[in-house]
């Protein structure tokens, strides 16, 4: 690491390596390289200073000094509660994913962060990320925040041998969460629902593992997270732009639907200090 980095607990960066490149239709602005794969992305005075603008930043900790309140929550899964598990809806749910997926091999694979490459997370997520156009900038942002974390690789293969999904979390000891990054799944299997026997398989190695929550990350545009959240947290975001700058005058860009114009340059929470 060169002596230009800065280290902020989970997080690394440079002036070079902050900010990725984002487009709301053909306007530019940048987000972090955290911000597709990780959850509770901090920040300093000095980042914000050196981010090109506008910037965006989402996730921020609940707990911190920085950021408003957006529209968006995390979907937590109170995967510890007995409740939760006992509830008829989901065992009904539940079962019938077992059954569909009875003569499927899953394994479970914990690996600690730092052996993780680049490489690596590209061979579980590739077409995930070209998909969801996730930056080679992001899958690093990932790689570097889970240097210090174990991460718990879920995988679902057919009795062909078929690869049915790759599903991707992150520990995170101190508040007792399992959070899913990503999961990649196969199309050919899409009527089976892998994505959401992927939840489930993940909230199931939360609870044996003694964590109290696996969080599904933000819920607003996936329904499916209805049947598994039981607790919604919320999402802090900040956003630093010129108010003159295309994207402020673009009335249906992440400025206008994620932020209220009052909100952009909040650096601190109102209720702090």
């Amino acid at each position: 690491m060169d002596s230009e980095s800065q280290l902020l607990q989970y997080q690394s960066w440079t002036a070079d390596n902050l900010c990725v490149e984002s487009f709301h239709e053909q306007t530019q602005y940048f987000t972090s390289r955290w911000d597709a794969l990780c959850p509770y992305i901090d920040v300093t005075p000095e980042m914000l200073a050196t981010a090109r603008k506008p910037f965006l930043v989402y996730a921020l900790p609940p707990e911190g000094n920085y950021g408003v309140p957006i529209n968006d929550k995390y979907g937590l899964v109170h995967a510890a509660s007995k409740d939760f598990w006992s509830d008829p809806r989901r065992i009904r749910k539940f079962s019938h994913l077992d059954k569909l997926f009875k003569n499927f091999a899953v394994t479970e694979k914990l690996v600690a962060g730092k052996d993780l490459r680049v490489a690596d997370i590209y061979a579980l997520g590739g077409e995930h990320f070209s998909a969801h156009e996730i930056d080679a900038k992001e899958v690093e942002g990932f790689v570097d925040y889970v240097r210090k974390l174990d991460v718990l690789i879920l995988q679902v293969h057919a009795q062909s041998g078929d690869l049915v999904l790759s599903d991707v979390s992150m520990l995170l000891p101190e508040r007792s969460q399992v959070y899913g990054s990503f999961c990649q799944w196969s199309w050919a299997y899409k009527n089976l629902s892998p994505g959401i026997y992927a939840c489930l398989l993940a909230a199931r190695w939360t609870a044996r593992a003694g964590y109290q929550y696996y969080n599904l990350g933000p819920v607003d545009d996936y329904d499916y997270k209805s049947l598994f959240v039981t607790d919604l947290e919320p999402i802090y975001g900040l956003a630093m732009t010129d108010p003159d700058h295309p994207l402020a005058l673009d009335l249906s860009s992440p400025l206008h639907t994620d932020f209220k114009p009052s909100e952009w340059n909040q650096v601190y929470r109102a209720n702090w200090g």
